[in-house]
């Protein structure tokens, strides 16, 4: 006997008819605005049959921010009815601050100086639940979390949105007649939680602009042994715990491993739709941080932590086109002797000509520059090779079932997931537009002559800052928006005494 709610085509989305919401439910902001497509009402409409038969109580509704962190609230479960209507408002002046939650721009005047009006007063935003993003938490009793977009309480989009801004791009790709796959390949570090059992020590304690202590870790695994099935056994807790974890949140998880530095592991998702990637990004580094916290660990994604001198963690992240009629794969040879068609040609030489400003937001991290060491699995220069982990891009899949694919090496595992793949389409889609011709692969990526990748935060926000391609595409305002406020994250940096300072100086002269 079929309930009066079953919806056989909610999958895909049916509209109004296919849902079981009153009209008064329609009649919010989501509604008014027009903010939802017939899907996101079918899947509110599912998500709501979900709380309901599961008793969920509360629901985490959070976006991502200009550094890839979740923010926002945990509303309970009539709260979160009336969010299914109207969004939920948070401050604006979230967007306004740096990696240490130090506020950049002067956000309780009436301009804050962004170049987008919106944000006087640090008045609100609104966040615009997507209930296609829906999870409940394996770890959390009875609790949901929902991934949400950016609005003005006008209705209008907020510019700043990262998940927006994504959006944007791969819709310029689509009017040129592609779409982007993308694959994930993610190293982090676990340690062992060696600090108080309850509650931080005292000098842990922060204040914006002065994180306090990090905590106190100690090695899971040896390391200096690459996928080493002893090694990973011997964290099979970690392995079972994130296993478990992420495939119960609905994540493609194709892999865990053991790579090669102490407590270094990474995962693979399995390849996809380059928007659904970025979700699954956002919401799998958060889910290993959870979990990992919950079992006494501590789960990293920080490129190069204290101790990792000899193995630091990045993303790996694939990608190739498809056509939009037909579903083509774009990067496919065409004609004997090619690796690689013109098309993935053109982009391919895209990638390389703005990899300097596209580095910015691959990796948007002081630390993250500190990686780009020769002959340490991570690039150094802007070079392509066929088949060659040591080049920034690496062309892999040629003869494969799966196809061919640009596999970009040098992001860090820490970037806004949306921003860097962005960055690709961004600098990919220039070099497709104005018809660019790639360099020769090399054979020898850290021997050969090719301009270098920059050596600091401060050298690819310049590079960024500079290059009009990426201001045309993202737009002066964001263009300026991001690079203030990395740009005072490294004055920070640049402003700290160090350990190395202290210990080369104090006591020489």
């Amino acid at each position: 006997m079929r309930s009066v709610d079953e919806r056989p085509v909610a999958a895909g989305g049916a509209g109004y008819p296919a849902l079981p919401m009153l009209a008064a439910d329609r009649d919010g902001f989501i509604g008014r605005h027009q903010l939802w497509t017939d899907a996101q009402y079918a899947a509110a409409g599912q998500l709501r049959r979900v709380v309901d038969e599961l008793g969920i109580e509360m629901i985490r509704f959070s976006f991502a921010d200009q550094h890839g962190v979740l923010r926002g609230k945990t509303l309970t479960r009539p709260a979160a009815t009336a969010a299914l209507r109207s969004g939920v408002t948070a401050p604006s002046s979230l967007l306004l601050k740096d990696s240490s939650g130090a506020s950049v721009f002067p956000v309780f005047a009436a301009d804050p100086q962004v170049g987008v009006a919106g944000f006087a007063g640090a008045g609100d935003v609104v966040l615009v639940p997507d209930p296609t993003t829906f999870r409940v938490l394996p770890w959390a009793p009875r609790t949901g979390w929902v991934l949400c977009d950016l609005r003005f309480p006008d209705g209008s989009a907020v510019p700043l949105c990262t998940r927006g801004l994504l959006r944007g791009q791969l819709d310029r790709l689509a009017a040129a007649g592609y779409a982007m796959t993308v694959g994930v390949e993610l190293e982090f570090h676990v340690f062992e939680a060696t600090g108080p059992a309850v509650g931080l020590d005292t000098d842990q304690a922060g204040r914006p602009g002065a994180p306090g202590r990090a905590g106190s870790v100690r090695p899971v695994s040896r390391g200096a042994q690459l996928l080493h099935e002893d090694g990973l056994d011997r964290a099979d807790e970690i392995v079972q715990l994130l296993h478990h974890g992420l495939t119960r949140l609905d994540l493609p998880l194709r892999s865990i491993e053991l790579e090669f530095g102490p407590s270094q592991f990474e995962i693979t998702l399995t390849a996809g739709d380059a928007a659904d990637a970025a979700d699954q990004v956002l919401l799998a580094r958060s889910a290993i941080r959870q979990l990992c916290r919950r079992h006494g660990y501590h789960a990293t994604f920080m490129s190069r932590p204290a101790g990792a001198e000899t193995a630091s963690t990045g993303w790996h992240l694939h990608q190739s086109l498809r056509t939009t009629t037909g579903s083509t794969a774009a990067f496919d040879p065409t004609a004997p002797g090619e690796v690689l068609s013109a098309a993935g040609g053109h982009y391919l030489a895209g990638l390389l000509a703005h990899a300097d400003a596209a580095v910015a937001f691959a990796a948007p991290t002081v630390n993250g520059y500190k990686r780009y060491l020769p002959y340490s699995l991570a690039p150094d220069r802007v070079v392509w090779g066929i088949d060659n982990k040591g080049a920034m891009v690496r062309l892999a899949g040629a003869g494969s079932d799966t196809g061919v694919r640009l596999e970009n090496r040098c992001g860090e595992p820490a970037a806004n997931p949306y921003l860097y793949i962005a960055s690709q389409v961004v600098s990919g889609l220039d070099g497709m537009t104005r018809r660019l011709t790639p360099p020769p692969p090399v054979e020898d990526p850290y021997a050969a002559d090719a301009p270098r990748l920059p050596g600091s935060l401060a050298e690819a926000l310049t590079a960024v800052a500079a290059d009009p391609v990426f201001t045309d595409a993202l737009g002066a305002p964001v263009i300026s928006w991001y690079v203030t406020l990395k740009r005072r994250e490294f004055a920070r940096y640049l402003a700290h005494v160090s350990d190395w300072e202290q210990r080369e100086y104090f006591d020489l002269i």
